[in-house]
């Protein structure tokens, strides 16, 4: 009897996790597609706060966070005017929440985005401490995940907008862009919900180098 009720209630258990299991899928999935569609920062600025949201009620899930951050970043690029140093303290704190989960190439990948936008302020003053923050995280990034083809583009970009006479430029860029290419033509995801972007950039800047 003891075995019966103990089969019945690991079923129970069971089921309840597929289900929740189901919710937060669906859920990531829908609120995915809201940021897939998103044209404005206010968009942004609601996806990213549904994101935070789902990662709070699920505590050991970090993409929700990773994506929460993700759209506070392209808030930054949509918006010239916003204020960098204050959008990348928000994006931070979302980061550090995820790191807390799980510490993984794809969230040193947001930081290095992050600094980014607070060297391009000012780069000339600011390259010496975000400049430098960028790419230790790059660096970071790329130890975690040595293939991971978002690594290879934001590299090139860096080399792209870093003039010749500093060692960058489109023929320091162009090969770092075609290795971001090649091994997106390889690169699958760990799931359906993990990180896909970036290929049609790097194609697109790796046509840039060529030109």
């Amino acid at each position: 009897m003891k075995k019966l009720l103990f089969l019945l209630l690991a079923a129970c258990s069971l089921q309840f996790a597929v289900a929740q299991s189901d919710k937060y899928n669906q859920k990531m999935k829908e609120t995915l597609q809201l940021m897939d569609s998103a044209k404005t920062t206010q968009e942004l600025q609601e996806v990213s706060a549904q994101f935070e949201r789902i990662g709070d009620a699920e505590k050991d899930q970090w993409l929700p966070y990773y994506y929460a951050g993700l759209a506070q970043v392209n808030v930054g690029w949509m918006d010239e005017k916003a204020d960098k140093d204050k959008q990348a303290d928000k994006i931070k704190a979302i980061i550090t929440k995820a790191e807390a989960i799980e510490k993984n190439a794809e969230l040193y990948i947001l930081r290095n985005m992050v600094a980014t936008q607070q060297m391009l302020v000012d780069p000339q003053s600011r390259w010496m401490s975000y400049g430098m923050e960028a790419g230790n995280a790059l660096a970071e990034a790329k130890k975690m995940d040595e293939n991971n083809p978002r690594v290879y583009y934001l590299e090139g970009m860096s080399l792209f907008n870093t003039p010749s006479q500093y060692g960058g430029g489109k023929d320091k860029a162009k090969p770092i862009f075609q290795k971001s290419v090649d091994l997106f033509k390889s690169f699958k995801a760990k799931g359906d919900l993990h990180p896909k972007w970036g290929q049609e950039l790097a194609e697109d800047m790796l046509a840039k180098c060529s030109s």
